[in-house]
Parts: structure tokens; C-alpha cells; sequence
């Protein structure tokens, strides 16, 4: 009997799900994009104390890994890491885009009308990466990569070779991107679809009792880009030379 805390913090959506034997029993989260650094904390106290539990009684905590937002997934992972070397916990990893398309089967187990999913079926979760640009990975139905995550630039020429042969179907915060730009009649978009720490439990628990454990003190988060600070417009203050 393994009690894992999953936490998911890469996007807006701010999650937190206790889960018994990869089954969810207690689920927090905040659509809003409020400070997850604010919320996290809370939703952690909250779950676990309504089912009585304290961090030391957890199997292992699990973190969302990436891709996804700089700020979000830097508290995400530090929440995780902080409780794992405070309790002693071994710290499981998943990654996020392989959770969101669990969360996509989820859904389409309970839709009246889903799109055609079979073996050449080719699953493509996005998540924005701002502009025209996405993370997005091919998986299959059974949750195995068919090609690696990547940052990409959408426009009408992608994924048209795909498309010739298979069914495609997008879904997450970037496919609206997507969808403005490939019209084809094997392309299929499913709304909805947000990260959730309730899409991990089937993913970390299976992690935790093969032994996939991540090194709590070098554990990354994976960007997949590099972080670009930018300073915001109203701060810039126009310098003149003497004279002009």
C-alpha cells in the first residue's frame, strides 16, 4: 500500500492529489493562476490533513517535471524536494506531457462522441510556450513516446506528413494554436484538457513500485528552453546624453 502526494505546478493550474494505490482520494487545485507558491503549501496541509496523514507517513512525493512555465515548475519542484528531505521520502518524476495525455484517455473514457484512438492513433499533447510556439510530444494509447518532446513553431506545414497516414489528436492549452493553422480531415482537437495532479497517480505509482526514483539533491526540473528574463517596459527608463 504506497501513499504517494502528486504535485503539478508547470502550467496556470496549480494541483496537489493525494493518491492510495495509484487511486485518488484527495484532489486540490486553483484554475486561476493565483501564486502557487502561496497555494501549494495550503493544498498540501489541507489534503493530508483530511485524511490524517503527515508527510512522514507518505511512500514518496511526486512532481510534475516538464515542460512548462520557468516560475511554476521551480516551486513545484523545491516544494517536492524540500518535503522529501525533510520526511526522508524518495521523490518520484513524471513527465508532465505524458500525464496530460493520461489525462486525455480519462476523458474520452466518459465522452459521448471521441475521436477515433486505436494502435496508429497519434496522440499530440501541447502545452504553450507563447507566440506560435508549443511543447508537444507524439505518444501512442499506451502512453510510449512515438517521438520525442520538442519546442516547436506551428504553422500550416506542420505535421502534414503525419497527417497523410494517421489519425491526430491535439489536445492541451497550445492546440488552439494548432488548430488556427492545420485544417485536415485526420486532425482532431479535444478541449479541456489541463494539467492535473490527478493524471499523475497512475504514472507515479507505477514509477514507485519499479523503484524510479529521481537524486532529491540534483533532481532539474526539464525546461527545455532556457529561462530569458525580460525587463518590463514601464521599468526602461530613457537615458539622454548631455545636450540632446
Amino acid at each position: 500500500m504506497a501513499w504517494i502526494l502528486n504535485i503539478e505546478t508547470t502550467t496556470h493550474v496549480c494541483s496537489a492529489a493525494l493518491v492510495k494505490d495509484g487511486q485518488l482520494i484527495h484532489l486540490r487545485e486553483d484554475h486561476e493562476g493565483r501564486s502557487h507558491a502561496a497555494l501549494l503549501a495550503h493544498f498540501i496541509e489541507e489534503i493530508l490533513k483530511e485524511e490524517g496523514l503527515r508527510v512522514k507517513d507518505l511512500d514518496a512525493v511526486s512532481i510534475s517535471r516538464g515542460p512548462g512555465s520557468y516560475t511554476g515548475l521551480r516551486i513545484g519542484v523545491s516544494t517536492a524536494k524540500g518535503l522529501c528531505y525533510g520526511a526522508d521520502k524518495p521523490l518520484v518524476a513524471v513527465y508532465t506531457l505524458k500525464a496530460l495525455t493520461q489525462g486525455l484517455l480519462d476523458t474520452l473514457k466518459a465522452s459521448t462522441e471521441p475521436p477515433p484512438v486505436d494502435d496508429q492513433t497519434i496522440l499530440v499533447p501541447m502545452l504553450d510556450a507563447r507566440r506560435m510556439e508549443v511543447y508537444s510530444a507524439f505518444l501512442n494509447r499506451n502512453l510510449e513516446f512515438m517521438r520525442e518532446i520538442k519546442a516547436e513553431v506551428l504553422d500550416e506545414t506542420s505535421y502534414q506528413d503525419w497527417l497523410r497516414d494517421h489519425n491526430m489528436v491535439f489536445f492541451g492549452n497550445g492546440a488552439s494554436k494548432c488548430r488556427q493553422v492545420i485544417a485536415h480531415p485526420h486532425a482532431y482537437f479535444v478541449e479541456g484538457i489541463e494539467p492535473s495532479a490527478q493524471h499523475m497517480a497512475n504514472l507515479s505509482e507505477k514509477k514507485y513500485q519499479a523503484g524510479e526514483f529521481e537524486d532529491v539533491a540534483y533532481f532539474e526540473p526539464f525546461y527545455l528552453k532556457d529561462f530569458i528574463a525580460t525587463r518590463p517596459r514601464k521599468n526602461i527608463i530613457s537615458r539622454k546624453k548631455p545636450g540632446e
